[in-house]
């Protein structure tokens, strides 16, 4: 708790600021102001951060997947990395693109159904032109003198149509592991400054990818409408109920299977060490110190692993190990 100043030390502090003793200012300045991330009210995060991480899972394997199409198809070595996944506004992607940009547009298809909204697929004038490069039988090198709103011509167009339709139909593989999503090329726009693919106030997810080629390098970029994201994880969340009780379904038909199988359980009375001689010379009646008591617990074991412990008694007129406790813990079998 802040100590209470008495009226003596609030008349001294007074009558100090009074005649410039004390600057008040300089005591504020002196302490470090507390900074808080600013939040836009105006437009609230859609996504939450476990979403943008589930997106950063399923890009990660898209990468490695187009990384070994790529590196067959130009027949060169690449790398591509998730560079950066942000939730932004339409209008902060469209910004960026210039006149001779081309964007690839894509339909989703969830579970064979409409996903609501085309997919937004940008590949750099950099990358494009290299890839194609290698693909007419050159080097792949980077030409200093192509401006960034450069013009495809109709055979470039047909070359990046190409690309674009190898590296967007294999997309849905990524997704496998949550539902079924499958991507379909649609068509290419050659100027996209000049149509207004949705609308600029709508919320996308944009993913950015770096590749790096060892003559160029360059980006792609893919927006995903808030749309389209929020059919996907409906659907998500619809099927993981039933995803959860197949798994069960197919783990209890497992089991029945395994029911009647046999398994072979060792009950290991005790160890000892032996010479072969001494082994040579045994015979019926003989007695091999086992170094352990009579009532000391029997280990069972089942494929060479510690499973119960128990004591040896008769069952039946039959030897019999009767189980005293199970050895639940993975350390405790292999001891």
């Amino acid at each position: 708790m802040a100590d209470v100043l008495s009226q003596s030390q609030i008349d001294a502090l007074l009558s100090a600021v009074r005649s410039g003793e004390k600057d008040l200012d300089k005591a504020d300045s002196g302490q470090s102001e507390k900074k808080y991330r600013k939040y836009d009210f105006s437009s609230p995060k859609k996504f939450t951060k476990d979403r943008i991480k589930m997106l950063n899972g399923i890009f990660e394997n898209y990468t490695r997947v187009i990384n070994s199409r790529l590196n067959g198809l130009l027949r060169i070595n690449c790398e591509i990395d998730v560079e950066s996944i942000e939730e932004q506004k339409y209008y902060e992607f469209s910004n960026a693109l210039v006149e001779g940009d081309v964007l690839s547009l894509a339909d989703v298809m969830i579970n064979g159904k409409d996903g609501g909204a085309p997919i937004l697929v940008y590949l750099s004038t950099s990358a494009a032109m290299g890839m194609m490069d290698r693909m007419m039988g050159g080097e792949g090198t980077q030409d200093i003198n192509v401006q960034s709103d450069y013009t495809y011509t109709d055979l470039e167009l047909r070359l990046y149509e190409s690309i674009m339709q190898d590296l967007v139909s294999v997309m849905g593989g990524s997704w496998e592991n949550y539902l079924p999503v499958e991507f379909v090329y649609s068509r290419t726009e050659v100027n996209p400054t000049l149509v207004q693919l949705m609308p600029i106030d709508e919320i996308v997810i944009i993913v950015d990818l770096k590749l790096q080629f060892p003559t160029h390098s360059g980006r792609m970029s893919i927006c995903l409408p808030a749309v389209m994201l929020t059919n996907v994880f409906s659907e998500i969340n619809r099927e993981a109920p039933g995803r959860k009780t197949h798994e069960e379904e197919k783990s209890q038909e497992i089991f029945e299977h395994l029911r009647d199988s046999s398994l072979e359980i060792v009950a290991e009375l005790g160890k000892t060490n032996l010479t072969l001689n001494d082994i040579y010379h045994l015979n019926v009646g003989d007695v091999i110190d086992l170094g352990q008591p009579k009532e000391s617990p029997v280990h069972l074991e089942i494929g060479g692993y510690r499973w119960f412990t128990g004591h040896i008694g008769v069952y039946k007129k039959n030897m019999a190990v009767k189980i005293d406790d199970v050895c639940y813990q993975a350390e405790k079998r292999s001891e």
